[in-house]
């Protein structure tokens, strides 16, 4: 049966390739439509990118030999839609606006798009190093689980594509070190239950809080964040480039800096100009960071000088100017004249010099760059700082550079604050250069590990974190999309009640979210390390959001994916009657329960003795005779000792609202 069913695939791609041959322009497609990639089974695709402008586009399926139609636009853009069958493969995916592309060894099955902060990026290898990493690494030898790993991004306007490494990958020992531990030990499970292709988009970048996945539309739901989101999303909503107001915003910003900065006089930048004697500068090697070359601990302003000489043949011609990457932000001018501006290390620095400033002969290249903590100073390679004609080479830049100091520091940190940025932090940020892309591509659900970032910030995450599962839901069109996210694990020094502890707080708000229909949540307390942020047990944790899918999405027979959750007290004398609700298998029934606090009137918290009466649990405290309130397991490490009948914990939770 393998066999027969691997002919019939290959026959009709054979035929549907043959109705495709031609020979003229190659279409190209967004960064994630690679070989090896997993299409969510029995529903509809997208496919779509850029072919030659006005070309009919043919896409032919693999699985049932259908070729599909359309026509790209006046840009090139095209788009169609595809049926995908049950899952299976391997099959091909065939393009063309006259010349052929096919995508190869395509499964169909079941995608997951994961996300969140380190915990989700922490990787099986590299600075991860899960428990038994090694012995892991050696089995993971899956090629029906796919991975596709999202590059880190910021933006303010929403992609349309997002920078990929490697494209889809299949699981192999070679490829899964760097890939997230606990996204694969969740498609592990999931494969081991129900033998399908299963991918993984993985999209983190640690030390994020949660307002950055979200986009404008959903953080308008937010208090803190609708001012912001409704001034972003009118900027980006195709009247305006928002990324070219943020460019004048910091120039405006960069001004201000004017009058402490040496270099500028009036708003002039007098020491870009060609007449300006720079004898008395001195010199340092570009690439390279200021701080090994003589201006070590420094941060502020420094500007850069180099003269180049340009050829008879290209004098009045348009150049390019390649600087590489520098940190963090810079303004270059040519002959005195500013010809562009950047900020944020992490781009590359590329210029067009206008015909009108180039001469023949000397000509001179000034650049000044703001470091505000770090590093500062010209990154990359030397072979990636020249400056071109086409693709002539016409002088190379790296080398000796004369710099002097424009302003300190101490002198610029005033205006620090007031900084125009985009960064990893921003509201919205991560969601439009990370997240929009794939809103377009089919997936199964979410998981999602995330809240460290929001600490200290509880009492606006209960709204923030459900805006954002709301939010990912509308922008796939699909209200019922499963969202399975993991609670925070224990971390810090163990305690049975921390009053001044934060972790609860956002435990609490994490665990408003199953409020939501289609939610899960895997809590992790008893896996945590309170020495390490990022606890090592990432299999458990992979099994328990599995546990949570293969119950509520898949509809297996599952009585062991969560555990019995505080449901209403009573107050019976000097004792505190607490009721728990989804009991499912019960409790695993302690001698002495431990992670119990009581408090009066008075809000005094007591460490306090807790007993089972049935399925329900009686607290009491003998410093306590009028009680009020009962917590348990309040602590960013708590020691506590409920769990279900299969070894779940129980989460954390409070009668009281003080």
């Amino acid at each position: 049966m393998r066999s027969e069913g691997l002919f019939k695939r290959t026959f009709v791609t054979v035929i549907c390739c043959l109705a495709l041959v031609s020979a003229e322009a190659k279409v190209t497609l967004p960064s994630f439509f690679t070989d090896n990639m997993v299409l969510q089974q029995q529903t509809t695709v997208k496919l779509y990118g850029i072919a030659s402008p006005l070309k009919q586009v043919s896409v032919c399926t693999g699985w049932d030999g259908k070729k599909y139609e359309t026509r790209s636009d006046k840009k090139g853009e095209w788009s169609l839609n595809v049926q995908t069958p049950k899952a299976g493969g391997p099959y091909e995916l065939t393009f063309s606006d006259g010349k052929k592309l096919v995508l190869k060894n395509i499964l169909i099955g079941e995608v997951w798009f994961c996300s969140g902060q380190s915990n989700m990026e922490m990787p099986l290898g590299g600075w991860g190093k899960i428990m038994n990493y090694q012995q892991e690494i050696a089995n993971a030898d899956f090629p029906s689980i796919r991975l596709l790993q999202v590059r880190h991004a910021v933006d303010f306007v929403p992609q349309t594509d997002a920078g990929i490494d490697f494209g889809w990958e299949e699981c192999t020992p070679s490829s899964i070190p760097g890939f997230s531990a606990t996204a694969y030990f969740f498609a592990r499970k999931l494969w081991e239950e129900l033998k399908i292709p299963i991918g993984l988009v993985h999209s983190s970048w640690g030390g994020t809080p949660a307002e950055p996945w979200v986009s404008y539309e959903g953080l308008k739901k937010v208090n803190n964040y609708r001012i912001y989101a409704e001034k972003m999303s009118a900027m980006s909503d195709g009247k305006k480039n928002t990324n070219e107001i943020f460019q004048q915003e910091y120039r405006k910003w960069m001004d201000n800096l004017s009058p402490l900065d040496k270099g500028m006089k009036d708003g002039k930048a007098v020491w870009a100009t060609t007449d300006y004697n720079d004898n008395q500068w001195k010199s340092m090697n570009v690439p390279g960071y200021w701080e090994t070359q003589g201006l070590e601990g420094f941060d502020g302003l420094v500007w850069f000088r180099k003269e180049i000489r340009v050829p008879s043949a290209y004098q009045g011609k348009t150049l390019e100017l390649s600087l590489s990457r520098i940190d963090d932000d810079n303004v270059v001018y040519f002959n005195g004249t500013e010809i562009g501006s950047t900020t944020g290390v992490d781009k590359e620095r590329r210029y067009a010099v206008p015909g009108e400033l180039v001469k023949s002969g000397s000509n001179l290249i000034a650049i000044r760059v703001l470091d505000t903590g770090g590093e500062g100073g010209f990154a990359g390679v030397p072979e990636s700082l020249d400056i071109r004609y086409g693709k002539k080479r016409i002088a190379a830049l790296a080398g000796e550079w004369k710099y002097n100091v424009g302003a300190s520091g101490q002198e610029l940190q005033p205006f620090y604050a007031s900084k125009p940025q985009i960064t990893p932090l921003t509201p919205g940020a991560l969601y439009n250069a990370m997240v929009h892309p794939f809103i377009n591509f089919p997936i199964k659900g979410f998981i999602w590990y995330q809240g460290e970032g929001n600490e200290g910030r509880a009492y606006e995450y209960t709204d923030l974190f459900q805006a954002l599962i709301n939010d990912w839901r509308q922008k796939w069109n699909n209200q019922t999309l499963p969202f399975y996210f993991v609670q925070l694990a224990a971390f810090r020094e163990a305690s049975l009640i921390d009053m001044n502890a934060k972790w609860p707080y956002v435990r609490e708000a994490q665990s408003a979210a199953l409020a939501l229909s289609h939610t899960g949540m895997a809590i992790t307390t008893d896996i945590g390390d309170e020495k390490d942020i990022h606890p090592k047990n990432k299999q458990e944790v992979g099994r328990r959001l599995a546990l949570l899918a293969l119950r509520d999405t898949y509809n297996k027979q599952i009585t062991d994916a969560s555990a019995p959750v505080y449901d209403t007290y009573r107050i019976e004398g000097n004792t505190i009657r607490i009721r728990f609700k989804d009991l499912g298998n019960g409790f695993r029934k302690e001698a002495s329960l431990k992670g119990f606090a009581i408090a009066g009137t008075d809000h005094q918290f007591y460490p306090a003795e807790a007993h089972f009466d049935g399925d329900e649990i009686i607290v009491h405290s003998a410093q306590v005779s009028l009680p009020a309130a009962v917590r348990y397991g309040w602590a960013d490490s708590p020691i506590c000792n409920l769990f279900s009948t299969s070894g779940l914990p129980i989460s954390s939770f409070r009668t009281d609202r003080w």
